[in-house]
């Protein structure tokens, strides 16, 4: 993860809204954009938008990869921010997607300058639209933070996550022992290896649970759902909120 430049708060931005969201947690995309809007920003959505190309990248079929990834590109044609509610995601189109096209004269160069506008919805917040929640509910509750492995190298997750956190009245963040682990979804890593990831997810369940947290806050879909489900299926009482959702959850009814 390199070092960046914030721009100054935007009048418009795109939002690349993610396939979990979309099929799975449309509230967490909704909240995204009301959290954007609350500031002033119009958000954009193109509706021909899909996926970032991370599972075919992560499986090792770059070629597919590639495929889907110039699929989104011409979709962000304005010279606007693109907020990604999903750390992972973020960091694919990020990071990688200038790896993937590097030495194509097309879209080598549309994948570097379309990189520079890609922000973790915490981090666009955090650093660009630098919201007063001041006035937000103050009653306690007690949160576990839990960032993806890729979010948290690639686009500096956890420490956005925090900072958010933090500006909220009354929440308190506590720390558990696996918070830097993987959670065991990996994508398809889950499905070739679905011993291997069982084990990650009941060790990442127990820890969060250790905690005595009232819920789990995180920034990717794929996460939540995988150690949601898993604590689910225990019958441990850790249900996991997105990190968007949470913060308006907060924000309703704000204090005069």
């Amino acid at each position: 993860m390199q070092t960046r430049t914030y721009p100054p708060k935007p009048s418009n931005v795109y939002l690349f809204g993610t396939c979990l969201i979309d099929l799975f947690v449309p509230q967490a995309g909704m909240d995204a954009v009301r959290l954007m809007e609350r500031e002033g920003v119009s958000v954009h959505f193109p509706q021909d938008q899909s996926c970032c190309g991370q599972p075919a990248y992560t499986s090792g079929d770059a070629e597919a990869a590639r495929k889907v990834a110039r699929a989104q590109m011409d979709l962000f044609k304005q010279d606007w921010p693109i907020v990604v509610p999903s750390g992972s995601c973020g960091g694919m189109m990020h990071e990688h997607w200038p790896k993937l096209f590097a030495g194509d004269p097309v879209y080598g160069p549309k994948a570097v300058a379309l990189a520079v506008r890609v922000f973790e919805l915490a981090e666009f917040i955090v650093n660009v639209l630098r919201p007063d929640y001041s006035r937000a509910r103050a009653e306690p509750c007690k949160v576990a933070l839990h960032t993806s492995c890729s979010a948290r190298r690639e686009m500096g997750t956890r420490g956005h996550g925090l900072s958010l956190l933090a500006s909220l009245p009354g929440v308190e963040v506590v720390e558990h022992v696996r918070e830097s682990e993987c959670c065991g979804f990996g994508g398809t890593f889950s499905l070739r290896h679905p011993d291997i990831s069982g084990a990650i997810v009941r060790d990442k369940v127990d820890s969060i649970a250790g905690t005595g947290c009232q819920r789990f806050i995180t920034a990717d879909c794929g996460c939540m759902l995988n150690i949601s489900t898993a604590a689910q299926h225990r019958g441990v009482g850790v249900a996991g909120t997105h990190m968007a959702s949470f913060v308006c959850e907060r924000l309703a009814g704000e204090s005069a």
